[in-house]
């Protein structure tokens, strides 16, 4: 029997995740004196599995991606007579793999025809592959507010860090002016490319066009311009509330 369920923080936390003690479960909030889980880098299935094994657990403090609360997630829970229906199956394939009962049933010997051969060719063999061409460079720019043109606000946007696909790492932004610069490598006919830019648990992303027909001396010069209003809250932390769904009740509707 599946139940499904979705998440949501009844109770949010004021308290910043950095200012708590990492653990093997998440981090710990001297502040409340309670273990933080952190499931926000949990797929689906594991947050379900943590769900089923604390489902008796009504206190539970947790952090979660926004996006999370937005998602349903199932459990798969065996009835009775469910549970009954297997040790029976487990008992007869049990029996049935015994060595008497094997002996009893052993399938009487049939002659088997050789089979007719088949035609086959010998030679050479070639694979025929397209493989794109990467280009490697360096991409560097700045990234400005586009209303005000200026770098963002330190204060609001303390310790901003940047990745382009294509890239290896995640690299910083300089607060004072804005300036980034990461290796990337990306396919020949790439015209555009996904961003990230990141400050604490604040997140804007974004597709850019780029044209690499500008790269000079193995460099490409880029400006980014954001919304800053489009920056997201990326994780959430507090008291975790569990709200099941009747599918039934779905499927009538």
């Amino acid at each position: 029997m599946k139940k499904t369920f979705s998440l949501e923080i009844k109770t949010p936390c004021d308290e910043n995740i950095k200012d708590m003690t990492p653990n093997a479960n998440g981090f710990f909030c001297d502040s409340c004196v309670k273990n933080v889980i952190d499931l926000s880098t949990k797929t689906n299935s594991e947050v379900a599995s943590f769900i089923a094994k604390n489902k008796n657990n009504t206190s539970i403090c947790a952090r979660l991606k926004t996006s999370q609360l937005e998602e349903q997630f199932e459990i798969n829970e065996l009835s009775k007579l469910q549970n009954f229906k297997y040790a029976a199956a487990i008992a007869a394939t049990v029996l049935l793999a015994s060595p008497v009962l094997s002996q009893e049933k052993t399938p009487p010997k049939t002659e088997i025809n050789c089979p007719k051969p088949n035609p086959q060719i010998m030679g050479k063999m070639i694979a025929h592959s397209v493989q794109s061409k990467m280009i490697s460079f360096t991409l560097e720019g700045i990234v400005l507010d586009e209303m005000t043109k200026k770098p963002l606000s330190n204060k609001q946007f303390p310790k901003l860090s940047f990745y382009v696909s294509g890239a290896k790492n995640t690299v910083e932004i300089n607060t004072k002016n804005g300036t980034f610069s990461t290796s990337v490598a990306v396919d020949e006919k790439t015209t555009q490319v996904y961003v990230s830019i990141n400050s604490d648990d604040l997140n804007y992303s974004k597709n850019i066009t780029i044209d690499l027909t500008k790269i000079k001396n193995n460099l490409l010069k880029q400006t980014i311009y954001v919304n800053v209003k489009e920056f997201h809250q990326m994780n959430i932390a507090g008291g975790l509330g569990i709200n099941y769904i009747d599918n039934k009740k779905n499927k009538n509707s």
